[in-house]
């Protein structure tokens, strides 16, 4: 299936701007904008031609907003290449808005200058309750990619703490009964999520459980999860320089995608998760869209998909005990 036919590509096929596309789709009579009636011709025969089929949230959007979306980030973040972290939630929220008919600003200088958009996307690991609460109570659309412990906060985020468990669940199964868990556990609550799913999984399941900052050798535990997957190659080489092969002594699990660019790869594929990073960009615009025509907020996690990868085996029974 191709992909959906958008106003932008109307316009570009009948040589108009968007805004004279969504005039005609809308029938707008009020508008400002004046068309000739061979213009109107020509991107209704587009449609037709082209079997385009409006978007429901863009249409409702149009009655309400000056349709421009914005973006911030509280980190310096806008990728300079597509292995940035970042680049595939822009990606998904360029994809939806485009979608939508919206146009997207993005912001650089700060979070006082959102009102210059119908609402806004917010991302970035971690976000002060102060500015959250600053945010909220400003009363302007804002929607958070990534979850945030306020109830007061709409968000879509991933569901790390569930991945995180269910990667502890594969390793119990495989033998492992000595875990550790390797990374900051906070204060951002993504990691948060993947520490206390982390614990919660490992105390169900009756296991030994330490958590570090940074890994020191252990001998006898046999499976180390790492929060920073941009650590991971330095994690296996220090492991090896201190005896222990990986997967064969200690299997090692990452949680999530190198969140620094330019990472070094590491000799193996790693067992880990996949963050849905583009569908929560996608997922966001429509959460924000619904805020901005007078919806309440809502809270979404979505899952994220478990990658097998070579590094997690079964655990050697003279390290079970």
């Amino acid at each position: 299936m191709g992909r959906r036919v958008t106003q932008r590509d109307i316009a570009r096929m009948t040589g108009v701007s968007q805004a004279t596309v969504s005039v005609v789709l809308n029938d707008r009579a009020d508008s400002e904008i004046r068309i000739a009636p061979e213009t109107r011709q020509r991107v209704l025969d587009a449609i037709r031609a082209t079997g385009y089929v409006a978007d429901v949230v863009g249409r409702r959007l149009a009655d309400r907003s000056n349709r421009i979306l914005g973006v911030f980030t509280y980190e310096p973040v806008f990728p300079s290449t597509t292995a940035d972290f970042y680049h595939p939630f822009l990606v998904g929220i360029e994809q939806r808005a485009e979608q939508v008919g919206c146009d997207l600003l993005l912001f650089t200088s700060g979070p006082h200058r959102m009102r210059l958009a119908d609402g806004c996307i917010v991302l970035g690991r971690f976000i002060g309750k102060e500015e959250l609460a600053r945010l909220v109570g400003e009363h302007h659309p804002f929607v958070s990619v990534g979850r945030r412990d306020s109830p007061d906060v709409p968000y879509v985020g991933a569901d790390y703490g569930g991945a995180t468990a269910a990667l502890v669940a594969q390793a119990v199964a495989l033998g492992h009964r000595r875990f550790a868990y390797v990374g900051t556990g906070g204060p951002a609550e993504s990691h948060l999520d993947r520490l206390r799913g982390f614990a919660d999984a490992c105390l169900a399941a009756g296991v030994h459980a330490t958590h570090q900052p940074r890994w020191t050798p252990q001998d006898d535990v046999t499976a180390i999860f790492l929060e920073e997957p941009a650590d991971a190659a330095e994690l296996i080489t220090n492991l090896r320089d201190h005896g222990r092969d990986v997967p064969g002594d200690v299997s090692v699990v990452v949680l999530g995608e190198p969140t620094r660019a330019g990472a070094t790869p590491p000799p193996l594929d790693v067992t880990r998760f996949r963050t849905p990073r583009s569908e929560m960009g996608r997922q966001a615009v429509d959460h924000l869209t619904e805020l901005v025509n007078g919806a309440q907020g809502r809270q979404t996690l979505l899952a994220c998909e478990l990658v097998a990868g070579e590094t997690l085996k079964t655990a050697r029974s003279r390290r079970d005990t």
